[in-house]
């Protein structure tokens, strides 16, 4: 069973609805997709008779959105636990806490921000709302110098994403402060099966371009990627899974590697995979149908899978606005110019850029050797944006 919601819904995921015969959710915030596609569309009565007559219950969101719906109306399963769990960032520290007795962290309210001692904290640390999305509202604070600059920026970018998300996905009236984990950051798609099994769908490795940076511009895998980490995150998840008690679970996780090798949770995703579908990005890469994979229970035949891809890295590119930019003074932006930096283009996904800060996500096919996700990174879109 699956919701559809804003802010995004892929082809792919359509096709994969439609060839599937997934039983859709039609409620009041889906997306307009009625005309594009035959979906098997159900009324909330409907929906909700299904839900419970299936034993277990196998639901995918491609947004959190839904996330107030489900936990209004299946509060007899177990999901609406698995969601606070993963979803409040100060409950799930709180969680894990047996597993990392000397992680550091600490909850403040919004209104007390302002008056934050920050010289008794120690550097650096993460601030972000406890409830949160798309890296809104998350800042690496350095040095004391750089808190109140930090602190109007973070005002800002709350105020800028009111009204954007609903509250169960974002909401600032409380942060979370947590040390800064040094090392290598990773996402995981995944989900935990009928028995709690974790299962592995992808592994993306997520740069920055410099100690400060906590965007999302690249994410990427390969078969490197899969080979060298997929055991040693498998055992993370188990380790979670046992306390939490997940099954038919569905998540997005991202972890940070140390330089000796230690796995540390930085937040676990509820009901989705990588936001946005850019989940797809496993289809490109491996073959992966993420959404057969969780709703039929099955599993990557990894070794099958990495016999090739030996010389090929696949990512996300993240084609943010940047920041400055009012979207109501943008006239347009030059998308062919930018996919002509790249050496091969998959997909590009445009957004309306008046609606959310993206212009659009596009899915390429590279060279493990060459340098173009560097590149990436680094770039500057403002290069490509004619104002008006």
């Amino acid at each position: 069973m699956l919701i559809l919601d804003k802010p995004y819904v892929s082809d792919f995921l359509l096709r994969t609805v439609e060839n599937m015969k997934i039983p859709v959710l039609d409620y009041g915030h889906t997306v307009d997709v009625k005309k594009k596609k035959r979906l098997m569309l159900l009324t909330e009565d409907e929906f909700l008779n299904m839900a419970k007559a299936q034993n277990p219950l196998k639901l995918y969101c491609n947004s959190e959105n839904s996330i107030n719906w489900i936990i209004r109306n299946l509060p007899q399963t177990n999901i609406p636990k698995y969601i606070e769990f993963c979803k409040d960032k100060v409950m799930f520290r709180r969680m894990i806490k047996p597993l990392y007795p000397d992680f550091h962290f600490q909850e403040v309210d919004s209104a007390d921000i302002g008056c934050l001692d920050v010289t008794a904290l120690k550097k650096p640390f993460i601030i972000k709302p406890s409830v949160g999305f798309f890296s809104i509202g998350v800042y690496k604070v350095n040095s004391d110098d750089e808190w109140k600059e930090i602190e109007e920026h973070l005002r800002q970018d709350i105020r800028s994403a009111e009204g954007q998300y609903p509250d169960e996905v974002m909401n600032s009236s409380k942060f979370i402060i947590e040390e800064c984990i040094d090392g290598d950051e990773f996402a995981i798609d995944a989900y935990y099966n009928s028995s709690g099994k974790p299962v592995i769908l992808n592994i993306l490795r997520h740069p920055f371009s410099s100690d400060s940076d906590v965007g999302d511009r690249i994410y990427y895998t390969s078969k490197k990627i899969i080979l060298e980490y997929r055991e040693k995150f498998q055992a993370v998840l188990e380790s979670i899974g046992n306390i939490a008690g997940f099954s038919n679970f569905p998540v997005h996780v991202e972890v940070r590697i140390d330089r000796d090798g230690c796995v540390t949770p930085i937040e676990f995703n509820p009901m989705r995979f990588a936001g946005w579908c850019v989940t797809d990005l496993a289809y490109y890469a491996y073959g992966i149908n993420v959404y057969d994979c969780f709703l039929n229970d099955k599993e990557p035949e990894w070794s099958e899978i990495l016999t090739e891809k030996d010389d090929k890295a696949y990512s996300l590119v993240l084609i943010d606005i940047p920041k400055g930019f009012n979207p109501e003074k943008i006239k347009s932006f030059d998308y062919d110019a930018v996919s002509a930096r790249f050496s091969k283009v998959l997909e590009l996904r445009k957004i309306n850029f008046l609606n959310y800060p993206v212009f659009a996500f596009m899915f390429i096919e590279v060279p493990v050797c060459s340098n173009e996700l560097d590149m990436a990174l680094k770039m500057d879109f403002s290069q490509f944006i004619s104002t008006k």
